[in-house]
């Protein structure tokens, strides 16, 4: 498994019954932190407009700041589920 710049990514081969399988090793953790960050990212965004309210004792409810914070975080987390999603 030589890696140099410029090529694919990391991968490893599998042979099974004369066909070769893929395996990208970084596909399910990159999938998994961009299923949370853009599912944290949302309640963010509901959390800093005033649309959610829970927990009734957060500071960030109806902050703004905290909406621009979820919209950022949401959309590492598409970028995360693109990447990892993309790399067949």
């Amino acid at each position: 498994m030589n890696q140099t710049v410029g090529s694919s990514p990391p991968q490893l081969e599998l042979e099974t019954f004369g066909s070769v399988h893929r395996i990208y090793p970084m596909r399910a953790p990159f999938l998994t932190l961009g299923i949370l960050a853009f599912l944290i990212g949302t309640l963010w965004i509901g959390q800093g407009t005033g649309l959610v309210n829970w927990p009734k004792s957060s500071f960030m409810i109806s902050q703004m700041q905290w909406a621009y914070y979820g919209a950022a975080l949401a959309a590492l987390g598409v970028g995360l589920m693109g990447l990892a999603l993309a790399r067949r």
